[in-house]
């Protein structure tokens, strides 16, 4: 039975949407991707629950059914609200996923993570037979890190190890814990463990291989080296 109350039927992203007008349009353009018993990995952030929100309208549309995996929380609930069956990675694989990204250098690399869910994101990439990740123009970079930090998910029993260990690192410029907004202390991801926010002056295709070395390190969010395929205004 589905739940009544007005939590659990408001399809509404709970922040302001940045380059809303693009992103909606990316996301139309992706919903035309979708084929009848579809099981679809959904990522996090904005840009991915305006794509679910264009799939479901499709869906109401035209009759085609979809189930999707959702990657946090916060997707599992826009599910919910939109009436969007869900299932588990570990229960089915995705025939197709797509995601956002916080930024996209010209060889594909990208940094994903604000929203907290590098580690689920990096899984359900890695089990799609094929990834899309939709972005905006905003998104495009010249140097990997230009305009935000890695986020570095990591045990909270290893805090003081990593960070350490960090400051080996001769391209790391600064090493943040990312604080809650609307609670005291941290941010707890889904799995129980901490983000540090790590900005760097420079980031190799090895990087991502150096800090998972890391003892505590859990995952990054450097995405590098992923088959994907971009979703953009002027092209599919």
């Amino acid at each position: 039975m589905k739940w009544t109350n007005t939590l659990a039927n408001d399809p509404v992203w709970g922040r302001e949407i940045t380059h809303q007008h693009q992103k909606e349009q990316v996301a139309l353009k992706l919903a035309q991707r979708l084929k009848n018993g579809d099981v679809v990995g959904v990522g996090s952030g904005s840009t991915s629950f305006l794509t679910l929100r264009a799939l479901a309208q499709r869906r109401d549309k035209e009759g085609i059914e979809f189930r999707a995996i959702p990657t946090s929380i916060e997707m599992e609930l826009a599910c919910s609200a939109l009436s969007v069956p869900t299932t588990l990675l570990r229960v089915e694989r995705p025939d197709w996923s797509f995601d956002g990204a916080d930024e996209i250098d010209s060889n594909k690399r990208m940094i994903k993570g604000r929203g907290g869910a590098l580690l689920r994101e990096k899984l359900m990439m890695q089990a799609s037979k094929k990834v899309y990740i939709v972005i905006d123009e905003s998104k495009h970079v010249t140097r990997l890190g230009q305009n935000f930090p890695v986020p570095i998910e990591i045990q909270p029993e290893a805090i003081h190890i990593v960070e350490t260990s960090l400051k080996q690192f001769d391209t790391i410029t600064k090493v943040v814990l990312r604080r809650a907004v609307a609670k005291d202390g941290p941010v707890i991801t889904e799995n129980a463990n901490l983000i540090l926010d790590v900005t760097f002056s420079q980031i190799d295709n090895e990087m991502e291989h150096k800090l998972k070395s890391i003892v505590g390190v859990v995952e990054t969010g450097l995405f590098i080296g992923y088959p994907i395929t971009l979703v953009e205004s002027d092209k599919l």
